[in-house]
């Protein structure tokens, strides 16, 4: 190799070098984008929290910046909207009912740093859980004043017992009410385009890493989510 060749060579790759130092630096500085996956099964730790604490971290591979958290409903009681003459009476009344949502759910909620949310649910007669329901009607003093969900990327996952068991319905369910919020829905990636459905089979035995299909979708909803929450930021 002539000298002039060499020199050209050690110029680019000094360059190379200061370019990647300096993105290293840039990331060091950037902020975190937290992803919060809520499962609203009356059963602790079992197919519907498994499926999306798949997503969370398949969203947390997508970006060093990620954050995610997993808040698994089962075994807690998650009161409803409790009604009022008007949505002002009803948001007094929401604001005094239990300490796990007020203390333990809503700071996630709240967060600024929040930019993305993965709602799962079981299937339950082709329809979401109760659970899930109270959750988003909860979810209603997050509207008051600002919006705080507001452009938040959110999916939507469902276990059920059979393949086509409802899936899809009862992820339109949350989708829906949740556009309440001004949220940025988002799908999954081809074959999971609506969100991630996956089917607890009863020779599974509660393992939901068995269904192969299934976790893939939940593995796409958590990437689409990441990279939208990204966009947004």
């Amino acid at each position: 190799m002539d000298r002039r060749k060499f020199m050209a060579q050690a110029a680019a790759a000094g360059a190379a070098a200061t370019s990647l130092a300096g993105s290293a630096e840039a990331a060091e500085g950037d902020e975190a984008v937290k992803i919060v996956g809520v499962a609203c099964s009356t059963r602790r730790g079992k197919t519907t929290a498994q499926g999306v604490g798949i997503a969370l971290a398949a969203a947390a591979d997508v970006d060093a910046r990620m954050e995610t958290t997993l808040l698994d409903l089962g075994g807690r009681e998650v009161p409803g909207w409790p009604g009022g003459a008007t949505p002002a009476e009803g948001m007094k009344k929401l604001k005094k009912m239990d300490d796990y949502f007020s203390n333990e759910v809503l700071p996630h909620l709240e967060d600024p740093a929040l930019g993305g949310l993965i709602i799962g649910s079981p299937t339950y007669f082709r329809s979401m859980s109760a659970r899930c329901k109270a959750f988003i009607e909860r979810c209603a003093q997050l509207r008051s004043p600002d919006f705080a969900l507001k452009d938040v990327a959110l999916g939507a996952l469902a276990v059920g017992a059979f393949r086509n068991g409802g899936q899809e319905l009862v992820i339109d369910q949350i989708q829906t009410p949740m556009l309440c919020h001004e949220v940025m829905v988002v799908g999954g990636k081809p074959r999971a385009h609506q969100g991630a459905t996956l089917w607890n089979k009863s020779e599974y035995n509660d393992d939901i890493t068995k269904d192969r299909f299934g976790v893939k979708t939940a593995r796409d909803l958590g990437v689409r989510v990441a990279e939208a929450a990204l966009e947004l930021d």
